[in-house]
């Protein structure tokens, strides 16, 4: 056949394909399922809904990710009523849906030799194909050792590591590029690792697959495990940072607030905002200035802020960023915009990053305020007030303040020594005169090298901040500006102290910390491959010495496990006076074989038995409802008595009258593990989950399901009713002719030990879910 009919045939068979390919404009309502009309409440019901039913971790089907990736895009616009109203408008939400677009591109690159590549259907096959605006970012491994991991102590770092090949890079890639943007005009870092390129600075982080997310912070990296949606990437970034950068600010506070610049000798920044919660940049900014500042945020919705708003004359509309120093009265700085942007925050800050007078409190500190000169035009000195503390000193110090702002220039820095903190560098100035004993003393000193070589001059009389020694002061400055040989004497001194940093043993215990936790992050993140072989030795090793104790610990429990039921009954039963004694029993008293303590799940106790629950513990609750509460309880106690000796099991009980919705929620992410309600029949509410038992993982979001025994197994039996559902519909009917024995609602939690021992041993389905919902 010739070229010419074979290009042409080519085309005509992939033409149909090409248009059934290129998809149709990004309809938010079609992906959703929802109306224009539809309320917010709507919106979010169906969001939820589908992301449940398409999460990646719960639906197996190939296309999963990228419908959830399409589902979460969706609800971003239609939760959102700028870009809603866009949409409606004008068939766009303001932003590029590029991906049709780039179809249609891609479409037209067939010229008359139907020539294509694998770009045609967007997939990065090689190196030269890869997305352009990845290149600023990309890193290498020296590039990432020398400059971003200092850099990391001053921002955080959000990093990509992709590869050629990756086909889940190309779902996340529109996620990526916009979270990207957004965070990098933030101030936080962004960084990509090519790992067929970078392998060594792949292995380095500990990425074994592509594509692999992570943060780095003060030299630490932390794994991204979520969904990958512009809200959890913001949020993974902004829960890498410190919690106590910003101090919230209220009338109570503000004066305190304010009047710490004594103790931790920095200026102070107010941002005064209508945003109920800190915005992520002023996080990274009071990261990036920390050293230096201290800072809080006013929020002028906030009743209790009135006073403060009202002191300091502030537009409740306009952002309003202020600097105090000495002076809590009145700002040193005051900045507004209507939009704050990094680059007017920081030339802002690095302004006023010091005191008028600041105390030389570290030689740091020292080193910047009072640099070595580089050349005769770049002199630089410093005035230095060697004082005390308390109030017999406060006149001179206020003294020198006043001489200090009224006299601040470029090529003078004022500042302040304690005396008696700095014992060494005031004997070296002050050459231990007794004239100057007790008192305060002001000197002149220019810094001539690293090495501590400093030329000094020191004022005659002690400073007491009178009319006079203003007069001397000026006269001895205005003379070093054209006499720079004022400075006649020289010395050497010695770094000063760190006054404020923390004593000797919480600085042993914080490194320490730091080692054990590089120690666990180099093995079990970065090098556990190569340790698999050593760990292997070390188990088995473990598994020869302690074999006869874990051997004759099993024997003990399978006793116990056999003993005759109606022992355990009898001895549990005197441990119950009333249905409260499981939740209630007294911390002093001695338990008894048989006893179990098993707290009711509770919205007080919610957030600590479980939301909050320490990695690697787990709590087994037991579903039951008041008219099952007591012979549910007792089984219950004597099935589990066994490993109570786990100091990682929690057990308690969740009534199901109260917390149904709760409960059904978190079934509806086990797999054919109970029906999900329908919420049209009638009676879903009257569904009996009794019996049921949820082994709860807090920390790792996930369950693991014990339904309870039925009748028919193992000549278990429910009474004369054929069905125990059929008999709770009738009793919710009223029309119940008969009830379940205490004894056939004991035997749903038969072989609950069973499925304990399978629990422990880690061999149990897991389901996850993306959040724990909240227990009304």
């Amino acid at each position: 056949m010739e070229p010419g009919r074979a290009g042409c045939l080519l085309l005509l068979l992939l033409l149909p394909a090409l248009a059934a390919a290129a998809p149709g404009e990004f309809d938010p309502y079609r992906v959703l399922g929802v109306g224009r009309s539809s309320s917010q409440a709507d919106i979010k019901k169906a969001y939820k809904r589908l992301a449940r039913e398409w999460h990646p971790d719960k639906n197996k089907d190939p296309g999963a990710e990228d419908k959830f990736i399409q589902i979460s895009k969706a609800y971003e616009i239609l939760s959102n009523e700028e870009k809603r109203a866009n949409f409606d408008r004008y068939g766009d939400a303001g932003e590029s849906q590029g991906f049709s677009q780039q179809q249609h591109r891609q479409f037209h690159r067939f010229h008359d030799g139907f020539y294509f590549d694998e770009s045609f259907f967007h997939f990065p096959f090689n190196s030269e194909r890869r997305d352009t605006s990845d290149e600023k970012y990309l890193l290498h491994f020296s590039h990432y050792v020398n400059e971003i991991v200092p850099d990391s102590f001053k921002k955080p770092y959000l990093i990509k590591i992709t590869s050629d090949w990756c086909f889940s890079c190309i779902h996340i890639e529109p996620v990526w590029k916009e979270v990207a943007q957004e965070l990098e005009a933030l101030g936080a870092g962004i960084g990509v690792v090519h790992a067929g390129y970078e392998r060594r600075l792949a292995h380095h982080l500990g990425a074994h697959s592509t594509p692999t997310l992570l943060g780095l912070i003060n030299g630490k990296i932390t794994f991204f495990h979520n969904a990958v949606v512009r809200e959890n990437l913001r949020q993974f970034v902004e829960n890498l940072l410190p919690g106590n950068l910003v101090e919230k600010i209220t009338d109570k506070n503000y004066i305190r607030f304010l009047s710490d610049w004594r103790k931790d000798n920095k200026p102070h920044v107010l941002l005064f905002d209508h945003m109920p919660v800190v915005p992520l940049l002023y996080k990274l900014t009071a990261f990036a200035y920390r050293d230096y500042l201290s800072f809080g945020y006013v929020y002028v919705g906030l009743r209790g802020t009135e006073e403060l708003s009202s002191q300091y004359n502030i537009n409740v509309y306009t952002p309003t960023m202020m600097i105090f120093k000495e002076h809590i009265d009145r700002p040193a700085d005051v900045v507004q915009a209507r939009e704050m942007k990094k680059q007017l925050i920081d030339d802002f800050l690095s302004q006023n990053k010091f005191l008028m007078v600041a105390r030389l409190t570290s030689q740091r500190l020292f080193q910047e305020l009072c640099p070595v000169k580089k050349s005769h035009r770049q002199r630089k000195h410093c005035v230095v007030l060697f004082t005390g503390e308390g109030e017999k000193f406060a006149e001179a110090y206020e003294a020198f303040l006043t001489f200090a702002v009224a006299n601040t220039k470029d090529t003078l820095k004022f500042v302040h020594v304690y005396s008696d903190r700095q014992v060494e560098f005031a004997d070296a100035l002050l050459m231990d005169e007794e004239k100057y004993h007790g008192r305060s003393a002001v000197v002149l000193l220019e810094r001539r090298n690293n090495a501590g070589k400093i030329a000094y001059k020191a004022l005659e009389e002690p400073w007491q901040g009178s009319k006079e020694d203003n007069f001397i002061l000026l006269d001895l400055l205005d003379q070093l500006r054209t006499d720079p040989g004022l400075l006649s004497s020289e010395t050497v001194v010695a770094d000063l102290n760190d006054e404020l940093a923390p004593m000797f043993l919480i600085r042993w215990f914080y490194s320490t910390l730091d080692y054990i936790s590089d120690c666990w992050d180099s093995l079990f993140h970065s090098n556990w491959r190569e340790m698999m072989p050593l760990l292997s030795l070390l188990f088995s090793a473990l598994f020869i010495l302690f074999g006869t104790v874990i051997v004759q610990a099993f024997s003990d429990s399978s006793d116990t496990r056999d003993a005759p039921p109606s022992g355990k009954e009898e001895t549990t039963a005197k441990t119950e006076k009333n249905d409260a004694s499981f939740s209630k029993e007294s911390n002093s008293r001695i338990p008894k074989k048989g006893f179990v303590e098993v707290t009711e799940l509770t919205d007080i106790n919610y957030t600590s038995n479980l939301v909050r629950l320490r990695p690697g513990h787990m709590n087994v609750v037991l579903i039951l409802s008041n008219s099952t509460k007591t012979p549910l309880l007792q089984k219950f106690a004597l099935e589990v008595y066994t490993f109570t000796g786990s100091s990682s099991l929690h057990f308690s009980f969740l009534s199901l009258d109260k917390h149904r919705e709760w409960l059904e929620y978190l079934l509806e992410f086990a797999q054919d593990a109970a029906p999900i309600p329908n919420q049209y029949d009638k009676h879903f509410l009257e569904r009996d989950y009794t019996g049921y038992v949820l082994a709860l993982n807090g920390h790792k979001k996930y369950f693991c399901l014990f339904k309870p025994h039925r009748s028919g197994d193992e000549g278990g039996t429910l009474g004369s009713c054929e069905d125990y559902n059929a008999l709770q519909h009738a009793e919710a009917r009223g029309k119940s002719s008969c009830s379940p024995g205490s004894r056939s609602i004991k035997n749903k939690l038969h072989k609950l030990s069973f499925w304990m021992e399978r629990l422990l041993e880690g061999s149990l389905q897991r389901f996850y879910i993306p959040s724990w919902p909240t227990l009304d």
